[in-house]
């Protein structure tokens, strides 16, 4: 049928938001003009505009979107292309807003983790440390804390998603091609969320994966990281991968070896996240807290890690009392610190918000920033890979408020310190703390 003296366009201007690991409600993209029957797609310009939304699916003959099970997290905008009988084209942007459901990721591991031990000196009396491995390097110092989250970065989703799965999610076969794989299968769902989105295998991102499963039926929780994770039509692949089989347990990833982050640390757990700051209020009156560090980034680490860390990638060297030299890319401790460092910033440390360092004004009206500055405070931030310096990192979620979090921006990396954990330290293998 032929729509005389119409134009073709894409009728439909907005689609229903969503929550991760629900059903969706479903929408009907629509057309008018042109010369019928329609076909729909999404753009193939997969550097300006994402796929939607993990899980989603598009019909291409009614225009139809569905799905059973929610995977990705965040606002996702799609372009969207209807083709008439006659080839012409018209297009359409419409936003998909997916509320994250990551409560769960403040429940890893157990509550006398060092991930989950206050760090702030009231409360603790842990001391300044004073190891001249410990200092964020001083070219770094002015640089801002910059939140690497939020609701969107431009159409896509801004932050590194993560996904709980049941106990009996069936596992799947993982293709690692780079660095180390500590496992070739896993519970990881084809709709997964990937940071950046599936589309982001094309952008050369870090497209993390994190899957967390259920305990039941005998099976510990387990904790399955990737790094670069692709699946397109299945099956997946990572450029490497890390796994912690019991995440009720303490146990660390072994010495000397890394993770999906260059530190050796779990990326989930160390995550800003909407659930855990919104808690049982709203997006913009939020009454939760964040108990546990959070990972950030400076533009290069120093050679060496300390304790919870268990790897590192990075640059300078440390020597010994005497003047020897310490072998790069080994542990140092905070309790026998070198002697001299050519570099500062090890891999693991943590550093707490200096109580000499004012609540900057904005918080007081940017309340989910508050909340976040306050975990600064209490339990700090911890040193996890190379990146841009002060990157802080979370979750993607559409309950995130930007203008909010850019209140984060008001703190440079000279207002923390660095924290001396080493009299908490159990053993180097566990994350177990002795008080």
């Amino acid at each position: 049928m032929t729509a005389s003296g119409n134009a073709l366009t894409i009728t439909t201007t907005s689609c229903p938001g969503g929550t991760q690991g629900t059903a969706y409600a479903g929408c009907s993209i629509t057309a008018s003009g042109g010369t019928a029957p329609y076909t729909f797609s999404l753009s193939p310009d997969v550097t300006d505009y994402p796929p939607l939304p993990e899980g989603l699916s598009l019909n291409a003959n009614t225009g139809e979107i569905s799905s059973s099970l929610i995977g990705g997290q965040g606002t996702y905008i799609p372009e969207f292309v209807v083709t008439d009988s006659t080839g012409a084209q018209a297009t359409q942007t419409i936003a998909f807003a997916i509320n994250g459901n990551n409560a769960f990721l403040a429940g890893i591991f157990p509550s006398t983790s060092i991930f989950h031990h206050r760090v702030d000196a009231a409360s603790t009396g842990l001391p300044v440390d004073s190891s001249p491995a410990a200092p964020m390097y001083s070219a770094y110092l002015s640089e801002t804390v910059k939140p690497f989250f939020g609701d969107q970065y431009a159409n896509f989703p801004n932050g590194i998603p993560a996904i709980e799965v049941p106990y009996n999610q069936p596992d799947v076969s993982v293709t690692t091609s780079m660095y180390q794989s500590y496992f070739t299968s896993g519970p990881i769902p084809s709709y997964a969320p990937v940071e950046g989105t599936a589309n982001a295998v094309n952008t050369g991102g870090d497209m993390h994966v994190l899957v967390y499963l259920q305990a039941g039926n005998g099976k510990n929780p387990a904790l399955y990281e990737m790094w670069q994770g692709v699946y397109e039509n299945g099956p997946w692949q990572d450029s490497s991968n890390a796994l912690w089989p019991n995440a009720a347990s303490n146990n660390l990833t072994a010495q000397g070896n890394g993770t999906s982050d260059a530190a050796g640390l779990p990326v989930g757990p160390l995550l800003a996240n909407a659930d855990e700051v919104i808690g049982t209020g709203t997006p913009a009156a939020p009454n939760g807290a964040i108990q546990h560090p959070i990972r950030f980034t400076l533009n290069h680490m120093l050679n060496y890690w300390v304790w919870p860390a268990t790897q590192t990638a990075g640059v300078g060297s440390c020597t010994a009392a005497g003047g020897a030299a310490i072998p790069v890319e080994s542990e140092i401790s905070q309790s026998s610190p070198p002697q001299s460092c050519s570099m500062s910033g090890a891999a693991g440390e943590i550093y707490r918000l200096k109580a000499s360092t004012a609540t900057p004004a904005c918080a007081s009206t940017s309340p989910q920033a508050a909340i976040i500055i306050a975990a600064f405070r209490n339990y700090g931030i911890i040193l996890a890979d190379n990146g841009d310096s002060g990157g802080l990192i979370g979750t993607p979620d559409a309950r995130w408020n930007n203008d909010d979090l850019s209140c984060i921006r008001s703190l440079t990396l000279a207002d923390f310190e660095p924290v001396n954990v080493s009299s908490l330290m159990v053993s180097n293998d566990s994350g177990a703390t002795s008080h």
